[in-house]
């Protein structure tokens, strides 16, 4: 078989079955489901990295390694006669159907926020063994996107503050309970009221429709390019950043923060 002259994603199953097959590649024969579950999370942040960074050659290399994923999977299943990648297509395919029935069906809409109530509804009626409409965030989502996703699931039932003003209370309030656990010198309960900012904050953002992960993420990058401006001066000054007091690196800072607006 000439695999350029096939489709392309049935040229990309086939390779995945190759290498699986008897004499394929002898790493690729000892995978499972367990052992590619890191390579997952790292080819979907590599994708996150690619779309962050407005690179469309890279998106599209990156997007290509995580489809490779999921012929892999797909393929480990197959052989044991679970499913294939042409189940998972279907099974996507009449889930987006049946979950879309103001454009596949005859339901009329009015807007993305009805969509997303009616979404949940028909998810509901989908996983009856479900006893929470929580049970299906996923455990290993990263904390923050966790929290949104809690938050945003439960407002499509009304449980939810009327206005962003509510929100913004409750996060003054949890720092001052923040702040008095600091002063108590409470661990357990510094580690609570942390927290209880930290969602709090994620309601706030969400109220804004901005992702807390990504605006974390913005000001890692930003101390990031900062302190390498720091690191950078220091060195050029033949001194070391150890034996520098606070004081001097405060002002590399303040400069960093003008030279790399």
């Amino acid at each position: 078989m000439n695999l350029n002259d096939t489709p392309p994603l049935y040229r990309l199953k086939e390779i995945a079955r190759i290498l699986r097959a008897e004499n394929g590649c002898p790493w690729d024969r000892e995978q499972t489901f367990a052992s590619l579950k890191p390579y997952l999370v790292e080819e979907t942040y590599e994708v996150y990295d690619a779309i962050e960074s407005g690179d469309l050659n890279d998106l599209k290399e990156e997007l290509g390694d995580l489809l490779y994923q999921i012929y892999a999977h797909s393929e480990i299943a197959a052989e044991t006669s679970n499913f294939t990648i042409d189940d998972v297509a279907n099974g996507i395919s009449d889930k987006l159907i049946r979950r879309h029935p103001h454009v596949f069906g005859e339901e009329n809409i009015a807007d993305s926020r009805d969509v997303k109530i009616r979404w949940e509804e028909i998810k509901k009626e989908e996983k009856k063994e479900r006893k929470s409409i929580l049970d299906g965030v996923p455990r290993h989502l990263p904390a923050l996107v966790m929290a949104y996703r809690i938050q945003d699931k439960v407002s499509h039932v009304g449980f939810d503050w009327e206005k962003i003003d509510d929100a913004v209370a409750k996060l003054d309030e949890e720092i001052g309970e923040f702040k008095e656990a600091v002063q108590l010198e409470d661990k357990d309960k510094i580690i609570d009221e942390a927290g209880d900012i930290l969602f709090s904050l994620v309601n706030v953002l969400r109220f804004k429709k901005v992702d807390a992960e990504d605006a974390l993420r913005k000001t890692i990058d930003k101390f990031t390019g900062r302190f390498k401006y720091i690191e950078m001066k220091v060195n050029e000054a033949g001194k070391s950043i150890d034996k520098m007091s606070l004081a001097e690196l405060d002002v590399l800072w303040e400069e960093s923060k003008k030279n790399l607006r």
